[in-house]
């Protein structure tokens, strides 16, 4: 027990410049999605889904991006230059792989979609710890295509879905980089009734 607390107080998002090959075997991905999929789920209603993007589909989806990033770009009268377009274009290419966890909410009364969202989250989150506990570096990022309908419909989601993420995962090429953490004092207080402003 104790390896595990001392696993998750020392977790820690690798950069993404910094996850190179291998990514997780087939077998790895597969225990790291049934891992994923374990979160809380007020209803039962697995109001999630994953998408995997890995090999040539890294490249096509940057170029999709690129291509949309300079019709935004002309669209809002701003100045769309080459290392803009480059950097669009290595977007899904700089890690192995990439797995985006998209919300897909079920139309129901009980279960408001903000729980179904959180829930997403949870899965996002427990990508990044099943990745780092087989070894592997990972990075939970959204980035401006999550919220862009047209970047959205390029990767994939339906426009009644929304993005919890896209998790970069890779072999580290070095130990990731702590950064600072908060002290608990302030971020933790005892309830003293409500608010007063």
């Amino acid at each position: 027990m104790s390896d595990l607390i001392d696993f998750f107080k020392t977790r820690s998002s690798t950069p993404i410049v910094g996850l190179i090959e291998p990514a997780p075997s087939a077998g790895e991905l597969t225990e790291i999605l049934t891992i994923a999929s374990r979160v809380p789920d007020h209803g039962k209603l697995n109001p999630w889904r994953f998408i995997i993007y890995r090999g040539d589909a890294r490249i096509q989806v940057g170029e999709m991006l690129a291509e949309r990033a300079a019709q935004r770009a002309a669209e809002n009268n701003e100045e769309f230059s080459e290392s803009h377009r480059e950097k669009e274009l290595k977007r899904f290419s700089r890690a192995p792989l990439v797995i985006g966890v998209v919300c897909s909410p079920r139309d129901t009364h009980r279960i408001p979609e903000w729980e179904q969202f959180l829930s997403s989250g949870a899965c996002a989150m427990q990508l990044c710890n099943a990745a780092n506990a087989l070894g592997y570096g990972s990075n939970w990022i959204t980035n401006w295509y999550s919220d862009d309908e047209e970047g959205k419909r390029l990767l994939g989601v339906a426009p009644h879905e929304k993005v919890a993420g896209f998790v970069h995962i890779g072999t580290p090429k070095a130990a990731a980089p702590d950064r600072p953490r908060p002290e608990l004092q302030s971020v933790v207080s005892e309830y003293t009734g409500p608010y007063q402003g």
